[in-house]
Order: C-alpha cells, then structure tokens, then sequence
C-alpha cells in the first residue's frame, strides 16, 4: 500500500470515532507518520483519551502492536513508568520488571496531574527511545509514540511542563468542542463506546513504518527549508519572547511537514503545510515576556511575514 493511502486509511479510521475533527486528525496523523510525540490540551470528556485508543486500534497486522495507558496522579513514581529491577529469591538475582512505557504507544493521560519528579522520568524515553534502569539500556518496540494529555495549566492540582518535557513533543494540539451536527451524531452513535468496540485494523505495522520511511523522503525545496530555520531564529529574537525554539524544534518543523505533504496526498512540501504548522510545532516552546499575550499570534506573525518572501516558483525575493 502506498503511503498516502495508508494515511488516508487510518484519517478515515480515525473520523468513525472522532467526529468534526478533520484538520485536528490531520496533524495528528502528520506527527505520528513524522515519529514524533503529540500532546493534547483540552477540556476534559472530548475525546483526548478514546483518539488515542483510536489510533493504537487502528494499527494492527501479525506483529502485536503494544498500547498502555498511564494515568499520572500526584502519588505516581518514576519506576511505576520506566519498570524497575526487582530481585527474585529463586535465582538470586535481579530481574527488570518493564514499566508501560515500553510499548509502541504510551497515553500518559493528564499528564500535569503528576509531580515533575515524575513528568521527568518520559525524558530519556522520548527523545532517545530508550529506558536505562541501573546501568542497563531497554529500549520500547518500534514505532514508538508518546500521546500526553493534559488538562489547562490553569485548573486545580496541575503541575506546569517544564521546557525541556515541552521540546520532546513534536506538536501540542487542541481538539476543542464539536460544532451541533458533529455532536448529533455523536448522540446517535456513541462512537467512543459502541464505535470503538468495534473498530478494526485498517493497516499493520509493515505497512506503517514503510510509510514512515516515505515520509521522511518527500522532497522539500530548499527555500522552504530556509523559511523554516528564519522562522526558527526569529523565535529567538523576537522582542516579545524570553525564550525562542531550539534546533530540534527545526528539525521537528521539516519532519512534520514532510509527513503533512502525504497526509494530503502529495510527495513535496509547499508554502501551506508550513501556515499550518507553525503554531502547533513551535508555539508550546517558546517562552512570553508578558504572560497575557499569545505565543501563537506572535508565531503566525512570524510565519505569514517569511512565507510571503516565498515565489511561486520555490525562490526567495530579495
């Protein structure tokens, strides 16, 4: 199956539970077939925990594909993740005991409810796909992706992300509510109960690493990969920002757009992939002087200016 048929499959997978959501799916999509980590902040009951069931669902084949669900919880330890080396008196030796992390897909779901003593111990897994217990390395089966949830910072008993949790995430998406007739049909369907006990495959996991690694091909012209590093850099020193994004924030940027391009069915990136991902890749890494302000408006800004720089014909105007 070619890969922007097997990312049509599992958009359309995704659209049976996840009613009136298409543009949310699509850079959901975009991220999981780009290897990244997604983080959803919403308002709780709209569906940030079933997308995830959704997606793991979806994703089948003769392999066994892996899904766990963490519920963070201010009592939550670090090992209750990673594992922990346990000794068994039968052999008189220590024996690891794997955490749910080391799975092919992690729901770390209200991921803010936990302390960062505990938030941390996602760090090493996210960015290096791998656990280290002791002086032992395990690393989770491949693909691997982390979908956090979270509730807004500003409800009770949330503990804020740090930036260095904040840059392991490829994207922080935002479901929102449904419009009236999405949320008719959910009233009829029940698609988070009834839909989701039913759903099926719609591709493995040869099928969907193969398709990652088309995504990582698709052919970006160079000025918009020099559009993404000034858009980058002027994160950094924009006046309105404390803290700019970092280069794995670049590399993110490309990836992400790359993945995009086959989500809508193309095998090239071009100027709109960008306008689209802008706010979702590099708004949640930047860092405000003035707290009331938006990242995101500063960051469509930013974007919209050097796009506009941008012929029709992939060069740059003086």
């Amino acid at each position: 199956m070619k890969s922007e048929n097997v990312a049509a499959a599992l958009l359309e997978g995704t659209q049976r539970i996840i009613k009136g959501k298409r543009e949310f799916l699509e850079l959901l999509v975009a991220a999981i077939f780009a290897g990244g980590h997604v983080l959803v902040e919403d308002n709780p009951g709209l569906g940030k925990t079933t997308v995830a069931k959704t997606l793991a669902k979806l994703i089948g084949g003769k392999k066994k594909f892996i899904f766990k669900r963490i519920q963070f919880t201010p009592d939550l330890l670090p090992y209750d993740i990673t594992g922990v080396d346990v000794f068994d008196p039968k052999t008189l030796k220590f024996r690891f005991m794997p955490g749910p992390v080391l799975a092919n897909v992690v729901l770390a779901d209200e991921i803010n409810r936990a302390t960062p003593k505990v938030q941390s111990a996602l760090l090493e897994v996210m960015a290096e796909r791998q656990v280290t217990i002791g002086q032992v390395s395990h690393r989770p089966p491949e693909p691997f992706l982390v979908i956090a949830t979270e509730n807004p910072i500003e409800s009770e008993g949330t503990f804020p992300l740090p930036a260095a949790q904040l840059d392991r995430f490829m994207m922080k998406l935002s479901m929102g509510y449904p419009d009236r007739n999405a949320e008719l049909t959910i009233l009829d369907e029940n698609p988070a109960e009834e839909g989701l006990a039913k759903l099926e495959p719609v591709i493995d996991v040869t099928e969907f690493l193969a398709a990652k690694k088309a995504a990582a091909a698709v052919f970006c012209h160079q000025s918009l990969k020099e559009a993404i590093a000034d858009i980058v850099r002027d994160t950094r020193i924009h006046r309105a920002f404390t803290l700019g994004a970092s280069p794995r924030a670049s590399l993110h940027f490309l990836e992400a757009a790359r993945a995009l391009a086959v989500v809508r069915g193309r095998n090239y990136v071009i100027d709109e992939d960008l306008a689209m991902l802008a706010v979702p890749v590099l708004a949640h890494r930047v860092r405000l002087r003035d707290p009331k302000a938006q990242a995101e408006k500063f960051i469509r800004e930013i974007c919209l200016a050097r796009i506009c720089t941008i012929k029709t014909d992939g060069t740059k105007t003086k």
